[in-house]
C-alpha cells in the first residue's frame, strides 16, 4: 500500500487527501466564506483560516481513508505558486508532520498538479487517463496556459496569458454586473439562459499561442457602462443580465478555444485536456466535447478535481515518490512561477 497524504493551501481552500497510489481514498476541502463580503480573497484572512482548518482537515482526511497516520508513506504539499502566507501554513505543517512520522516530504508545483489530476483514479469508476503526449489547457483565476505534456513531469508551456487570466476575466465580469463573489460560477449559470450573440466585445489579436484578456475586460466594462448610462435599470431586467453573461462567456471561451485549436494544428497532438477552476465551466466543457467531431481525444476532469484540492497534490506526490524525488526540511514556498 502506497498511502500518500496531500496538503493544498495555495489560496483560500484548505484541503487534505489520501491516495493509495493513484486511487483516491479521501479528499477533504474546507472553504473560507470569510472572503465573500470583500469581493475577493484577503490574503491575511486566508492564512489565518488555514491555521484554524489544517489540523481538523488532515485528521478528517486520514480518518475517512480508513488508515492511521503511521501507514502513510510520504507527505506531499503545495510549494507554489499561490499566496505566500497561505502556502507557509501548509508547508510548515507538512514539514512538521513528515518529520514527526520520519517519512519523506514531497514538494509539488500547483499548476503541474492541476494537469496530473487527470491521473487520479476512483473505485468502481472507469478511468479516462490521457496518453502521452497530450496538450492541456490549464485555466484558473491566476493562470491561463497551454501546456505540452510528454511525461508526468516533462511539461512545456507553449502558450500563456501575457496579462490577465481567463478566470480573472470571469470574476471581473461578474463584479461589473454586481454578482456576488465568487462570480465565475454565477456567470456560467446565467449564461445557460442567455443569448451569447446579443452583445459583442473587442477581442485581443495576440500572435502565436499566447493569450490576453485585459482588453476584453475593458471592452465589457465600457459596454455595461454605456448601457447603464442609457438605462440605469438595465441590469434589473433578467433577460439583459443573462444575455450579458452569455455574451461575455462566449467571448472568453471563443478566445481560449481558438488558440487551443491552433496548438493542436501546430503540434499534431490530438489528445487534449483541460484543467483548473475554469475547467468546471459548462461552456468550456461543451466547446471541448464539440472538438471530438474534429478527431480530438478529449479529457475533462471530474468537478471535484477542477478547483484547488489536495487529491491532485497527492497524485503528483505519488509520481514523485516513485522516483524518490524528495524535498528537504529547508524547502521554502514560492508565490509566483509557472
Amino acid at each position: 500500500m502506497e498511502y500518500i497524504l496531500g496538503i493544498e493551501s495555495s489560496c483560500d481552500d484548505t484541503s487534505a487527501a489520501v491516495l493509495n497510489g493513484t486511487l483516491i481514498m479521501s479528499n477533504v476541502i474546507a472553504n473560507q466564506s470569510v472572503h465573500n463580503s470583500f469581493g475577493g480573497v484577503v490574503p491575511e484572512l486566508a492564512s489565518r483560516a488555514h491555521q484554524q482548518n489544517i489540523i481538523p482537515v488532515v485528521e478528517t482526511a486520514i480518518k475517512r481513508a480508513g488508515i492511521s497516520k503511521e501507514q502513510l508513506k510520504a507527505i506531499a504539499f503545495t510549494r507554489g505558486p499561490g499566496l505566500l502566507g497561505s502556502l507557509l501554513v501548509g508547508t510548515s505543517f507538512a514539514k512538521s508532520f513528515a518529520y514527526s512520522l520520519n517519512i519523506p516530504l514531497i514538494e509539488v508545483n500547483h499548476m503541474e498538479a492541476h494537469v496530473l489530476a487527470h491521473f487520479i483514479t476512483e473505485e468502481n469508476k472507469p478511468a479516462n487517463i490521457p496518453e502521452f503526449p497530450f496538450l492541456c489547457l490549464t485555466v484558473s483565476g491566476g493562470h491561463t496556459q497551454i501546456v505540452r505534456i510528454d511525461s508526468h513531469f516533462n511539461m512545456t508551456i507553449i502558450g500563456r496569458t501575457i496579462d490577465d487570466a481567463s478566470g480573472e476575466a470571469f470574476d471581473k465580469a461578474a463584479k461589473i454586473l454586481g454578482l456576488p463573489y465568487p462570480g465565475g460560477p454565477l456567470v456560467d449559470k446565467n449564461a445557460k439562459l442567455g443569448n451569447p450573440n446579443r452583445f459583442t466585445f473587442s477581442k485581443p489579436n495576440i500572435p502565436g499561442l499566447d493569450y490576453s484578456f485585459s482588453g476584453l475586460k475593458t471592452s465589457f466594462l465600457y459596454t455595461v457602462r454605456d448601457l447603464l448610462k442609457n438605462d440605469p435599470h438595465f441590469l434589473e431586467n433578467e433577460e439583459n443580465m443573462v444575455d450579458l453573461c452569455a455574451s461575455i462567456q462566449h467571448a472568453i471561451i471563443d478566445t481560449l478555444m481558438k488558440k487551443l485549436i491552433m496548438a493542436v494544428k501546430e503540434t499534431g497532438i490530438r489528445n487534449v485536456a483541460i484543467a483548473g477552476g475554469v475547467s468546471a465551466n459548462s461552456g468550456l466543457r461543451n466547446a471541448m466535447l464539440e472538438q471530438k467531431n474534429n478527431g480530438w481525444n478529449v479529457f475533462i476532469p471530474e468537478f471535484q478535481f477542477t478547483t484547488d484540492n489536495a487529491a491532485m497534490i497527492a497524485v503528483a506526490g505519488y509520481f514523485k515518490y516513485l522516483k524518490s524525488d524528495f524535498a528537504g526540511l529547508t524547502v521554502a514556498p514560492f508565490s509566483r512561477g509557472a
